[in-house]
This record gives C-alpha cells, sequence and structure tokens, in this order.
C-alpha cells in the first residue's frame, strides 16, 4: 500500500467497500498513522482512535455534527463517542474487511480538517 501525506489523504475520495479489499498490515497502518494528528492505533493495530475535550457540551456535539456530514458525504461512517459532556472520541476502522483501509485514513484526514472548540 501507499504511504501517503495528510494532503494527499485529504485530496481523495473514500470508495464503497463491501469487502475484498486488502487491510494494511501492521507495518503500513504504523507508517500511515505518523502521517495524521494526534490519531493512535488501536486493536492489534486493525483501527485508528483519536480524542479531543471541547471547551463545552455544546462544542463537543457541534463538533459531531461536522463529522456526521463529513463522513456521509465519504460514506465511511466512523464510531462517535461522547463522555462525560465534553470528551469526544472517534474511532475508525473498515467494518467489511474488519481492519484499515486507505478510507480510514481519508476520514480521519478530513475530520481533522475540520474546527473544534477545544478546552482552554
Amino acid at each position: 500500500m501507499d504511504i501517503l501525506s495528510c494532503d494527499q489523504l485529504t485530496s481523495k475520495k473514500c470508495v464503497p467497500c463491501e469487502g475484498g479489499v486488502p487491510k494494511f498490515n501492521s507495518t503500513e497502518a504504523e507508517q500511515q498513522v505518523k502521517h495524521l494528528s494526534g490519531w493512535e492505533l488501536t486493536h492489534d493495530n486493525q483501527r485508528i482512535r483519536k480524542s479531543w475535550v471541547a471547551n463545552n457540551f455544546l462544542a463537543a456535539v457541534s463538533f459531531l455534527e461536522k463529522v456526521a456530514v463529513v463522513s456521509e458525504s465519504e460514506g465511511h461512517h466512523p464510531d462517535l463517542h461522547l463522555v462525560q459532556y465534553r470528551n469526544v472520541t472517534i474511532e475508525l476502522w473498515t467494518h467489511a474487511i474488519g481492519g484499515l483501509s486507505e478510507n480510514d485514513f481519508i476520514c480521519a484526514a478530513k475530520i481533522d480538517e475540520l474546527p473544534i472548540e477545544l478546552k482552554s
């Protein structure tokens, strides 16, 4: 798999995946996640996750709404978590292949472009 910069990822569009697409192996996932700010590998390098602490509940919900719009436009849907009113965590993986595909990194890079009002 090609390892892409953040700019290269954001210029791409997610492609529909119903399986049959090779998933990133651990080495590829480790190399690719280095190009994303604050994302970490989880679940034996089969998922990526990032957390934020929003300024307040409305800032957290506003951010999640923006993530939902981007995710829907990409046809790639992350797991969204809001805990203790302002702690946001997003987890991405391609369910159809049980691991990471390029779509996950594209979506993560696009999420990173979204504004969020962080706790000061």
